[in-house]
């Protein structure tokens, strides 16, 4: 059955109507080791992969809510014209498409947007539908508002920017579901997002089950290794496998 749209973004614009899933087991196994970004960051860095965001560039809106899924990818753009914020806000004019992208996703997916600066891309509301259907979280090159509303319902959000002047009528949402770059990171939909209070780790799909089975494979040594120091073992003692 074809997915019924909301039209507020014209179809020849939206690349994918499904986002590729990954297998759940890659899912569950990141989610077995945390997700810890530090974790899938040195694996990346062993595998020779580049993928890796600090929190210091985009910072959580919520601590101790890490999250791990597909990404449903937004590209916004300035949106231009003679008609100032002013007019457009007067005339109710909005052209952010965002809502689309919920209404695309699935159980466990990630919004991730390539945003426009010194705005907000994604308020409370589209966080609460976000969050209604079954999205676990969002990363926007950007910025994001309502922080009281998003952190209320306990969703959380990635952001480079907190601002309270909306991007409804500013900003022009003009794909959905397409490659974008996010802080020099080439995105596409599929590639799956682990994000927590150290960064966001941006694994592409292909090497995913890679990532994860070494991922896995370490979490267990230093999970070893912790008890061992915690029962008092010497240091030159620790497991090594």
């Amino acid at each position: 059955m074809e997915k019924k749209l909301t039209g507020k973004i014209a179809k020849e614009r939206i690349r994918l109507m499904s986002t590729p899933r990954p297998p759940a087991h890659i899912i569950e196994g990141l989610k077995r080791t945390g997700p810890d970004s530090s974790l899938v960051s040195d694996v990346m860095d062993i595998l020779g992969i580049t993928g890796v965001i600090p929190a210091s560039v985009m910072a959580p809106t919520l601590t101790g809510r890490p999250i791990v899924g597909p990404a449903v990818t937004v590209r916004n753009v300035p949106l231009d014209g003679t008609s100032t914020a002013n007019d457009r806000a007067a005339a109710g004019h909005n052209s952010m498409a965002e809502m689309e992208a919920h209404n695309l996703s699935g159980d466990g997916d990630v919004i991730v947007i390539e945003g426009v600066l010194g705005l907000s891309n994604m308020g409370g509301v589209s966080s609460q539908i976000a969050q209604r259907q079954g999205i676990v979280g969002a990363i926007v090159e950007g910025g994001v508002r309502d922080l009281n509303h998003s952190r209320a319902l306990g969703f959380p959000l990635w952001a480079t920017e907190i601002s309270p002047v909306t991007g409804k009528w500013r900003i022009e949402t003009v794909e959905i579901n397409g490659p974008i770059q996010v802080c020099g990171l080439w995105i596409r939909p599929g590639d799956i997002i682990v994000a927590d209070d150290t960064g966001v780790c941006v694994l592409p799909i292909e090497r995913a089950e890679e990532i994860m089975k070494l991922c896995v494979s370490k979490y267990d040594l230093e999970q070893k290794r912790l008890a061992a120091v915690a029962d008092g073992a010497h240091i030159a003692d620790l497991p090594t496998a």
